[in-house]
C-alpha cells in the first residue's frame, strides 16, 4: 500500500484525535506533546519491518495503531455483550493501550528502530524492506514502550502496563508466566489485555489480508 503526503497527514491527525477523545489530563496534553516531538518519524513509520507480516511500507505504523484501537473497542462490546465484567479496566486505559502498545517501534531520541534494508540481497530474496537499527540499545517492543512512556513522565495504570506488556500473547515466550499459570490468583485480574491481544491479532490478519491474498487468486 502506497498512502499520499496527504493521505499520511490525516492519518496522523486521526491518531491525534483519538488521544483527544479519549484520553483525560494530564495524559492526554502529555501524550500529544509525545507524538509530535516525534510526528514526522510516527507519520512515515513502518509497522514491520518484512512484507510478509504487516504494513511494511511507509504510514503503516499509524494505519496499524488507529486499526489496533478501532478493533478493541469493537471486541470490547463483543466481551461485554457476553458477559465480561467491565468493572476491572475502563475504556480510556483500553485506548490507551491501544495507542501505545507498539509505542517502541519508534525507537529513542537519537535514533528510529527501522531504517531502510541496505542489502539489496535480503530486499530481493527476503522481502526486508527495513531492517533493525542496531544502534539502538536492545529491548522487546512492549519493554521500550513502557520506557519511553515512563521517561517522558506520563504514567500508567496497572491495567495499561499488563496489557502494552502482553500485547503479543503467547507468540511472545515471555509471557509464559502471566498467560499460562494454572493458579488462579497469579492470572491476570482484567480480561483488558486479551482484548488489546486479539484486537492486534484481528488488526494484523486484516492488514496481511489487504497486502497478499489478492494475490494468490482465492475462489470464494
Amino acid at each position: 500500500m502506497e498512502f499520499t503526503a496527504e493521505q499520511l497527514v490525516d492519518n496522523y491527525n486521526t491518531l491525534l484525535s483519538i488521544i483527544d477523545n479519549n484520553i483525560s489530563e494530564p495524559r492526554r496534553s502529555q501524550l500529544k506533546e509525545l507524538y509530535v516531538k516525534y510526528s514526522e518519524r510516527i507519520m512515515i513509520m513502518p509497522a514491520s519491518h518484512k512484507i510478509e507480516y504487516h504494513n511494511a511500507f511507509p504510514g503503516g505504523y499509524v494505519d496499524h495503531v488507529i486499526r489496533v484501537v478501532n478493533c478493541s473497542l469493537q471486541l470490547n462490546k463483543v466481551w461485554n455483550m457476553m458477559g465480561n465484567d467491565t468493572s476491572t479496566y475502563t475504556t480510556e486505559e483500553l485506548v490507551f493501550a491501544a495507542l501505545n502498545h507498539d509505542l517502541g517501534k519508534i525507537g529513542n531520541e537519537e535514533h528510529e528502530s527501522y531504517i531502510p534494508q541496505t542489502d539489496q540481497w535480503r530486499r530481493d530474496k527476503l522481502n526486508e524492506v527495513y531492517k533493525f537499527n542496531n544502534q539502538l540499545e536492545y529491548m522487546s517492543v512492549p519493554d521500550r514502550s513502557l520506557y519511553i512512556l515512563s521517561s517522558n513522565g506520563i504514567s500508567f495504570s496497572t491495567n495499561e502496563m499488563i496489557s502494552i506488556k502482553l500485547h503479543d500473547g503467547l507468540y511472545d515466550e515471555a509471557n509464559k508466566s502471566y498467560l499460562m499459570s494454572w493458579n488462579p490468583e497469579s492470572k491476570p485480574r482484567s480480561s483488558i489485555s486479551y482484548i488489546l491481544h486479539q484486537a492486534d491479532l484481528m488488526a494484523s490478519r486484516i492488514e496481511f489480508e489487504n497486502e497478499w491474498l489478492h494475490k494468490f487468486k482465492i475462489q470464494h
